[in-house]
């Protein structure tokens, strides 16, 4: 049975694991229903009509009325049964120990003991945390206090890349848990572990499940606009919980979700050294250059002279088209530049050489954005003037440099054709937090 406690499955997943006798302590509830004319999907919250299509079911022999939206987790339609098992039991204790020797700054500490009050009082709270605070590690604690009491923790983000990085780290910090790592194609996908790391889509398959729901990046695409995921984040944790929110750009509807004694910041990175203040460069039409097969001068002067430095760097374009068009004309350069994107089969691949410096320069998307650390690397945006690119997305991007302690500085460059509000208030907001941390002594140097 513990293989599907918390879970939220199709009746018919789980049909070799129950008998008559347990089926009296599952939850069983239709997956599609119909509310006042309107379809309404029990597993993934979609109550669209346009999300929602029928067809002639073997089953129920009747027109039947299925999810479009949740249909990658396998079908739910009217007639489809959804079983769960209650988590509500006492939860057995874990004799676990942090294995992680690291000293917290001290915008962390406070951030820690903060994190740890939430779950054990299980209230809701925000980090507003700065790229590259160390918002991993100020969980560390929290979490080892709830795994001591028998707590379920579940850590969720937007993206597979920010999973894919976090699950090792948090195996090496907790090595006698087991830890779920859950993303479409991953081997974990589906199960429940006291401790999860897991995207926001995984957790349609749960119910009620976890005691401490973490909500890393919430302000990222897609969690920040999809309400079927919101809505699974909630079904996904117990009527008495912990939720904590981690972000280093919240919107305002965000933060109004909180009291200010709900809300902690921490304007400083871990090492005490201030954020990389982004620098504005024209380069012209680059849109009218990429069609005449070259790119403008002051992009081309940076990127020669990373090449000649050996020196790693992310470049950053607005869509998957310019992706390959850019990457075409360095590969001319130098051999090792690459260009990655969501669509991209060799995703996963491509960033792992670019952690292990087999790529000089990485040529991406917003994909990138977040989660994604390698030290040392400068930053460029080759047309930050285009939509995709507001003031959240161009904090995070600069957020990729100075990461590290042993290269806590670098540069970070927004090539524009003109430009935007955007563009000048992620600058703001980047010197209002070196303000903020400066004013509180958290900096180990005022400027750069």
């Amino acid at each position: 049975m513990n293989d599907i406690k918390g879970r939220h499955l199709l009746l018919h997943e789980v049909s070799d694991l129950l008998d008559e006798r347990k089926m009296a302590s599952c939850l069983i509830e239709d997956g599609v229903t119909k509310r006042a004319g309107v379809y309404f999907c029990h597993r993934c919250g979609n109550d669209k009509p346009y999300l929602f299509a029928a067809f002639h079911c073997a089953r129920c022999q009747k027109l039947c009325h299925y999810c479009r939206n949740c249909l990658m987790m396998g079908r739910v339609s009217e007639c489809t049964k959804l079983i769960s098992l209650s988590m509500d039991e006492t939860n057995r204790p874990l004799n676990v120990e942090l294995n992680w020797n690291g000293t917290l700054s001290k915008g962390q500490e406070k951030a820690s003991l903060k994190i740890t009050e939430a779950i054990e009082e299980e209230t809701p709270l925000l980090i507003w945390a700065v790229c590259g605070a160390g918002k991993t590690e100020i969980l560390f604690k929290g979490i080892e206090k709830a795994l001591q009491t028998g707590k379920y923790v579940c850590i969720a983000t937007p993206r597979s890349d920010v999973v894919r990085e976090l699950a090792p780290r948090l195996k090496q910090a907790f090595p006698k848990v087991d830890v779920a790592s859950l993303y479409g194609g991953s081997e974990d996908r589906g199960k429940l572990s006291p401790l999860t790391i897991a995207t926001t889509h995984q957790l349609y398959r749960y119910k009620e499940a976890f005691d401490v729901m973490i909500i890393d990046e919430v302000d990222a695409f897609p969690y920040s606009v999809d309400v079927s995921l919101q809505f699974a984040v909630k079904k996904a944790q117990k009527k008495k919980s912990s939720l904590i929110y981690l972000t280093a750009t919240p919107s305002s509807f965000i933060r109004r979700q909180f009291t200010p004694l709900q809300i902690v910041k921490i304007p400083a990175r871990y090492h005490g050294y201030p954020l990389p203040i982004p620098k504005f460069q024209w380069c012209g039409n680059w849109k009218k250059a990429l069609k005449k097969n070259r790119l403008p001068n002051p992009v081309m002067k940076w990127v020669d002279a990373h090449v000649v430095r050996e020196k790693q760097a992310f470049l950053f374009v607005p869509d998957i088209q310019t992706v390959p068009l850019v990457v075409n004309l360095l590969k001319d350069v130098h051999p090792h530049i690459e260009g990655v994107h969501a669509e991209d089969p060799h995703r996963k691949e491509k960033v792992q050489q670019f952690r292990e410096q087999k790529v000089l320069i990485m040529v991406t998307t917003t994909i990138l954005e977040r989660g994604v650390t390698v030290p040392g690397a400068d930053v460029a945006v080759l047309g930050a003037e285009q939509d995709i690119f507001t003031e959240s997305a161009l904090v995070q991007i600069s957020g990729r440099v100075g990461r590290s302690i042993n290269a806590p500085t670098g540069s970070i460059i927004f090539f524009h054709f003109g430009k935007t509000n955007a563009m000048v208030q992620a600058k703001h907001h980047i010197e209002a937090m070196n303000a903020l941390a400066h004013k509180e002594g958290l900096l180990k140097q005022s400027s750069q």
